[in-house]
């Protein structure tokens, strides 16, 4: 991998981390169009840890908040019923999912579940998701003629039920093309919660999942062509625009619709699918080039 590859790819993880676009798809086919070898799931896992800083300097008060008073809660009963501490451990369920399906399906997340056919498909179907999601919760939010405005839940109504569902669908970001913060969001609105709550509590919980995959991934960054000077350069291309995306994002959600984003991923799935079929992409574009 050049220094100039290392750029684009950390800058496109920047880009793409936090919108429900899918980063990994996106690395994958920016390989794909240029000729480059895919990034692979080591590189992508690792400069995720840059977006994850991001993440965690932009809510430090919160994180630090709860981690506090969750710690404190586990000497103190008292605080076993404050909203910090209840969500310190909605955090630590809400992880497991990710971290058992990880581990299990390590082999088809860093071979079959890259075919750019299976991406183009996940990026359609979960556009579609996302698409409902987004229209049940404006019908909430607006009410209607005969109808209404609903109150939405927030993240002090999350329970540990509704925690495992997120996992559920964090981790169904496993397979490139569906997107981490779009499956999460999308299940979250499902569930009843605000736009707001349903993003914060979607980038809270990515956290530890990225976090310990980027170090479980560390091992293999000098394999092949993902070597530490480039990958820790795209790193920190991908955390200064990852900070600035998530200030963005958070308040274009107040008052925005995410149909651009469904439309984007719908149109992107069916180009990819034509430029497959068409012969102009090989569904393991990437793979074998550099």
């Amino acid at each position: 991998m050049t220094w100039f590859e290392s750029f684009v790819l950390g800058l496109v993880q920047g880009l793409t981390e936090f919108l429900p676009i899918s980063s990994s798809a996106h690395l994958r086919l920016t390989a794909a169009f240029a000729g480059w070898h895919d990034p692979g799931a080591a590189f992508t896992a690792i400069t995720q840890i840059g977006t994850e800083a991001a993440v965690i300097i932009y809510f430090r008060k919160d994180i630090a908040r709860i981690i506090a008073t969750w710690a404190r809660s586990l000497v103190n009963r008292e605080l076993r019923h404050d909203h910090d501490a209840q969500m310190g451990w909605l955090v630590i369920v809400g992880s497991l999912p990710i971290g058992v399906l990880g581990l299990t399906l390590k082999d088809a997340i860093e071979g079959p579940f890259r075919d750019l056919r299976l991406i183009a498909t996940t990026l359609i179907v979960m556009g579609v998701v996302l698409g409902i999601a987004d229209r049940l919760a404006a019908r909430d939010e607006t009410g209607g003629r005969h109808r209404a405005a609903k109150q939405r839940k927030e993240l002090a109504d999350l329970t540990v039920k509704d925690g495992l569902l997120y996992g559920v669908c964090q981790a169904m970001a496993l397979i490139p093309g569906v997107s981490r913060s779009g499956a999460t969001i999308s299940g979250g609105l499902l569930m009843g919660y605000t736009r707001e709550s349903a993003a914060r509590y979607s980038f809270l919980l990515a956290i530890p999942a990225v976090l310990a995959s980027g170090v479980f991934e560390l091992k293999d960054a000098g394999d092949g062509h993902t070597a530490w000077g480039p990958t820790i350069f795209a790193t920190v291309i991908a955390f200064v625009v990852g900070y600035a995306v998530i200030a963005w994002f958070m308040k274009f959600i107040s008052n925005k619709s995410f149909m651009p984003f469904v439309v984007y991923r719908i149109l992107l799935g069916i180009a990819l699918f034509a430029l497959v079929a068409a012969g102009v992409l090989a569904p393991d574009a990437g793979e074998t080039a550099g």
